[in-house]
């Protein structure tokens, strides 16, 4: 059995390795060859230009060079201790900014709570709950837009830096939060981790009763 633990251990390792060295050009984003002519390509590549790699390791997607996105399925999020040990493991190694997508259905979504918590506040990871392949392409599709703006005019962020664009480009991809509240409310809070906790009301200092209640429905707390 040790020798078994020993083998995952270097596999994971090997995986890890991948995650660094990944150059994306502006506009566009790299995605594992195993989403090739998935529904989430399909939606995906009618939105943004899609290059293949099938040496990202644990990676799914980098719609930048400093922003690794894993995709967790529904039966992933069910099952989550193989994940579990692959985000460890990347949280770990530190080698990139990571992003994780959730995929919350009806059935899977007894689990999210758990899943959310262990990224958030064991790994400091942003997660994101997406109900579909197809919502997820959205989402992507989002990061490489608001990443290519920001290669494209370095001014912007510089003039940005005290906020985290990693975790800027994560909060704008919730239904409804604009740039502007997204950026206030990090400036605020000072992180996702914190956003999560914050109650309603704190929220409405920001974004009013009814975005509050937006914000804490997408993040499950409703």
């Amino acid at each position: 059995m040790e020798g078994i633990d020993n083998a995952d251990e270097l596999d994971l390792s090997s995986l890890v390795e991948k995650t660094h060295n990944i150059n994306v050009p502006i506009g566009h984003i790299i995605a594992s060859q195993k989403w090739k002519n998935s529904e989430l390509h399909h939606a995906l590549q009618s939105n943004v230009q899609v290059l293949f790699d099938d040496n990202l390791g644990v990676v799914d997607f980098f719609p930048s060079s400093k922003l690794g996105i894993v995709y967790i399925s529904e039966p992933e999020l069910v099952t989550f201790s193989g994940q579990k040990k692959k985000l460890a493991k990347l949280r770990k190694a530190n080698r990139v900014q990571a992003v994780v997508l959730a995929e919350r259905t009806a059935t899977s979504g007894q689990y999210f709570p758990e899943v959310q918590k262990f990224c958030l506040m064991d790994l400091g990871f942003s997660i994101i709950p997406v109900p579909s392949q197809r919502e997820a392409a959205s989402i992507l599709a989002q990061m490489v837009v608001s990443e290519s703006h920001l290669n494209a005019n370095p001014f912007l962020r510089r003039r940005t830096c005290h906020v985290d664009e990693t975790l800027l480009t994560t909060m704008k991809s919730i239904p409804g939060l604009g740039g502007v509240k997204a950026r206030s409310l990090l400036e605020q809070f000072g992180s996702i981790e914190n956003i999560c906790r914050a109650s309603h009301q704190d929220l409405s200092k920001t974004l009013g009763k009814a975005g509050a209640a937006s914000v804490l429905k997408f993040l499950q707390r409703d």
